[in-house]
């Protein structure tokens, strides 16, 4: 038995924040459990949206989900703690963002440093930080005359949409493309790239660092 790897012992716990629809979650839950994303397994997913469907994706699933109400703390950092213990009971390894519409404070992100990754629409770093979410963000491509565009995963850090690129894919506009339309394009790829740069982050890093 002596250098053999217990692969079970490798699998790391991924929590996602979300707040919207859960298309990205879902593409993540599918990517799971055909193997696309190994070693890990969906732990639990929280919301800060009651109304939330990525809630119902996930119950669906039957992965934990939680509903976690900014209003009932005193600050930012109070509603992160909460996030934290609830967390750190699920033994948490790696956090997702997928449409999660709140700005992480500073406790979140030492507490995850370099274990936070975000999808965001457009290929950064054009196109990116504060407010520029959904779909202000296709529509300031449309504007700006460009001839491509698409999605980056990225670590967050306190930059908004400023940490380490890890992977981006990209999408030809079209002339008579409404910001409608190039949404549903990044989206597809956003479903795809997603996945891809989740396992290669787990496989690359965060195993490697294991071993």
């Amino acid at each position: 038995m002596d250098g053999f790897k217990n692969t079970s012992a490798l699998r790391k716990n991924i929590a996602v924040l979300v707040s919207g629809n859960g298309s990205n979650l879902n593409a993540l839950i599918n990517a799971v459990n055909t193997g696309k994303i190994v070693n890990a397994n969906i732990a639990l997913v929280i919301s800060n949206k009651k109304s939330a469907n990525a809630l119902n994706i996930a119950r669906d699933a039957k992965i934990p989900t939680f509903y976690v109400a900014r209003d009932l703390f005193n600050s930012d950092e109070e509603y992160d703690l909460f996030l934290l213990n609830k967390l750190n009971e699920y033994s948490t390894d790696l956090v997702l963002l997928a449409g999660y519409l709140r700005i992480i404070t500073p406790i979140f992100l030492k507490a995850f440093e370099n274990r936070i990754l975000n999808i965001h629409p457009s290929l950064l770093p054009d196109f990116g930080g504060k407010g520029m979410y959904g779909m202000k963000v296709h529509q300031a491509v449309l504007n700006s005359k460009s001839v491509k565009s698409g999605c980056t995963v990225h670590l967050v850090t306190e930059k908004i949409d400023g940490g380490h690129i890890l992977a981006q894919s990209s999408v030809s506009i079209m002339p008579d493309d409404s910001a409608e339309i190039l949404a549903a394009k990044v989206l597809e790829e956003e479903h795809k790239l997603y996945p891809l740069a989740v396992n290669n982050f787990i496989s690359t890093i965060m195993l490697n660092n294991n071993r």
